[in-house]
């Protein structure tokens, strides 16, 4: 049997090493370390809303788990894991803490695979909008902010502003992807046919394998820049 519990562990630890030699380059690199001390924020909001979508969408279907704990928060506190914090601050993407969620508790107006899909998509949904949302900011404050913007502070605001932009793209993007655990698994499973769901669901633990695969060696982040790419420059391409 796939010990799940013991791969993870490992993967971990191999996320763990990726970290620490990419954030060993950015120690010595002080343009970096500028760019990166930048887009903490961005990183801080993105995963706070993200999560916190996940575990509104299930209140509203009925769903008390994620309230009794305590995850309809917008404390970052509440919702950032380590290492996905840290990927998403060195790569672009991440995670957060997973929002438990039960859909035995859904509104039996929609079955609970649909429920689980609305929930689902919820958080990356969230993340595209919030990427629109400072988008209209940025391009504001470019417009009506006169020479605000060439200032010291002005400058410093602008890159957060991007960087917030360009997290929220990837974050969202990111989980797009239909494999274990992200959110596009679930995402995807109400339009599937019948056997194709089944096969899904009995080589779930595959997927995990799939996904550590793509997702270390660099194939993740070529599968969707192009997403991201888009999504980025139809976002821009309205507010200018």
């Amino acid at each position: 049997m796939f010990n799940f519990s013991f791969d993870k562990r490992m993967i971990y630890i191999i996320i763990a090493i990726m970290v620490l030699t990419t954030l060993a380059q950015y120690i010595t690199n002080p343009g970096a370390l500028f760019a990166l001390l930048v887009s903490i924020p961005g990183v801080l909001i993105a995963i706070t809303f993200h999560e916190f979508a996940h575990g509104y969408a299930a209140y509203k279907l009925g769903d008390n788990t994620a309230k009794n704990e305590g995850r309809l928060s917008l404390n970052p506190l509440d919702h950032l894991d380590p290492i996905g914090t840290l990927m998403l601050l060195l790569a672009g993407f991440g995670w957060g803490k997973p929002v438990h969620v039960n859909p035995s508790n859904y509104t039996r107006k929609i079955s609970m695979e649909k429920g689980e899909a609305i929930v689902s998509v919820a958080g990356p949904l969230t993340n595209i909008v919030l990427a629109f949302v400072v988008a209209l900011i940025y391009g504001a404050l470019a417009k009506f902010s006169g020479t605000f913007l060439l200032s010291t502070v002005g400058n410093i605001v602008q890159l957060i502003l991007g960087a917030t932009i360009s997290i929220n793209i990837g974050l969202g993007v990111f989980n797009l992807i239909p494999l274990p655990p992200l959110d596009g698994s679930k995402i995807i499973m109400p339009f599937l046919p019948y056997n194709a769901k089944q096969w899904f669901r009995n080589n779930e633990q595959i997927f995990y394998i799939i996904f550590v695969i793509i997702w270390i060696t660099g194939i993740a982040g070529i599968i969707i820049s192009p997403a991201i790419n888009g999504v980025t420059s139809g976002i821009m391409s309205i507010i200018q």
